[in-house]
């Protein structure tokens, strides 16, 4: 199936994943350190990095050292959309399209809307197309503030590293939300509800720019087997 023209290259290959995870851990840390930590060649990590910077994934902050040269650069998250021109464009254009939508779509168009429920429908408009264009086939139930995804493209990862590539996914999924002022935050990511689905639930909180831990569910257990 060919590549649609907004996809994230970025989350395809296990490598830029871990790369992606260890700019979220540790963030500040230059290429050469990203790609001891990787355990990849320079060149390569430089490579996987500009694709995440492309894709508005990662930002770059050029160092200023006293010294002559090139300035050396640190790659940190993306938690503004001020800070990497593609998460500019992506927010701008999923509230532009969102917003239409609304208004030619619900019943009380042209009714006046409380500004924290503009700000909310906002960050859903964000989050869905984040999503979306992630691979991941969202569903939304809006009053219960519930994503879920099916199927998971990223199964043959998982099978190699669970933990790395959900931890990733729901650093990025609170990473979005925070680059549109508003109400919502990450309450738990739910992976594996059924063999190829999973649940994101989101809450109303008040926004105060804290970095929680990742909120990934630990996957149900395996069901034992029954008894002859």
């Amino acid at each position: 199936m060919p590549r649609r023209v907004d996809d994230y290259r970025g989350l395809t290959q296990p490598s830029r994943l871990r790369l992606l995870r260890a700019v979220q851990s540790d963030p500040g840390l230059r290429v050469a350190e990203l790609a001891e930590r990787c355990g990849m060649p320079l060149n390569t990590a430089r490579d996987h990095l500009r694709v995440l910077v492309q894709e508005g994934l990662v930002r770059e902050e050029r160092l200023q050292v006293g010294s002559r040269g090139r300035p050396p650069i640190a790659y940190h998250p993306v938690r503004e959309a001020d800070s990497n021109p593609a998460a500019r464009r992506r927010v701008d254009g999923a509230r532009r399209r969102g917003a239409l939508l609304r208004a030619v779509t619900s019943p009380t168009a042209g009714d006046a809307v409380r500004p924290a429920d503009s700000e909310a429908e906002a960050q859903l408009d964000v989050l869905y197309e984040h999503l979306d264009d992630a691979g991941l086939s969202p569903v939304l139930d809006e009053p219960a503030l519930r994503f879920e995804m099916v199927p998971c493209r990223y199964q043959g990862m998982i099978a190699q590293d669970q933990a790395m590539v959900c931890g990733t996914h729901a650093r990025l999924v609170r990473d979005t939300l925070a680059q549109v002022d508003g109400p919502l935050e990450v309450e738990r990511l739910e992976p594996f509800l059924t063999e190829d689905s999973c649940a994101l639930l989101l809450r109303h909180a008040r926004h105060d720019g804290r970095i929680a831990s990742d909120p990934v569910s630990p996957p149900p257990p395996p069901e034992s087997p029954s008894a002859p």
